[in-house]
Order: structure tokens, then sequence, then C-alpha cells
């Protein structure tokens, strides 16, 4: 994999996200290599068990999109929400099957704005879905999923509110 030519694009998707936008939801973005991945991140640190190290934290949840060799062979571009060790968010109290249940009966308003999305996951990931890879339009691909993201990301905060101790 040409992690180079991966994270230019992924950092320029990236860079066209508007900050106002994504400050206004008070979220975060990360363009980094992650287990053999090129990965773009969107999360907010209040999400998280340590909001000083988000991006490390045991329990965090977060958006991403990402390729990497197998994805790639696929031709395609994954992404997912996941809510990991949900237990580790000290000023909530979580049980991660309900929040997961309870995030999905809201996502499915929007479950068609999603290509090839599922939810019929574990806990730990919330929904995953993929696009068709298209090398001349990763920068576009990568930037619309992150854009839909920070739409429905105040579905989290709603469903952690239900959550908090």
């Amino acid at each position: 994999m040409d992690y180079a030519f991966y994270l230019r694009k992924f950092h320029q998707a990236a860079s066209e996200i508007p900050e106002e936008k994504i400050s206004k939801y008070g979220l975060k973005i990360s363009v980094d290599t992650v287990l053999e991945s090129v990965a773009l991140k969107v999360y907010k640190p209040e999400w998280t068990g340590e909001p000083q190290s988000p991006l490390d934290a045991q329990g965090r949840i977060f958006f991403s999109v990402w390729v990497n060799d197998k994805t790639i062979r696929e031709n395609k571009i994954y992404y997912n929400i996941h809510a990991l060790k949900l237990r580790a968010l000290k000023a909530y109290k979580i049980p991660s099957r309900e929040f997961a249940q309870n995030f999905r009966q809201e996502f499915v308003k929007y479950q068609k704005d999603w290509p090839n999305v599922k939810v019929n996951y574990g806990p730990l990931t919330l929904m995953e879905g993929w696009l068709e890879l298209k090398p001349d339009h990763i920068e576009k691909d990568v930037y619309e999923l992150a854009r839909r993201f920070l739409n429905i990301s105040p579905i989290i905060d709603r469903v952690l509110e239900q959550y908090k101790k």
C-alpha cells in the first residue's frame, strides 16, 4: 500500500471540512496510520474516558474512514462508528448493548444516506459501511463521509446524555 499517497488524499479531504463546522459540534479530526491502515477519525474529547488523550483512550467513541491492503484489494473505502469500552467513560454509566441499540434507533432515520451501511454488529461497532474505492475521488468521498458524520454526531450526544451519572 502506498501510505504516502493515501495519507495525502485523506489530509486533503480533512482540510476541506470547514473549521467552524467542526467547532460547532466540538469535534476534532485526525488523519494517521493506524493498525496498517490510513484512517481519518472524527471524535470529541468528551466521548472518551481520557479527554487529554482521546485518540489513545481505552474507552472512546469515534467515526473513522480507512483503507488498508485488504480494502484496496476489495476496491473499497470503509467507514464506521466505534464505541469501545464505554465503561471507561467516567462521567457516564453505560450498558454497551443498550447504548448501541439506542444509537441505532435514532440512526435509522439517516441510514438511507449512508451507502452500503449495516448496523447488525455487536455493541462495539455502531454502524459500518463502504464505498467503492475510486482513486480520483478519494478526497471527495472521504470528505463526504466525514461531512455526513458531522450531521449525525449530535445523536451520540443525545444518547450519551441518557447515561450521565
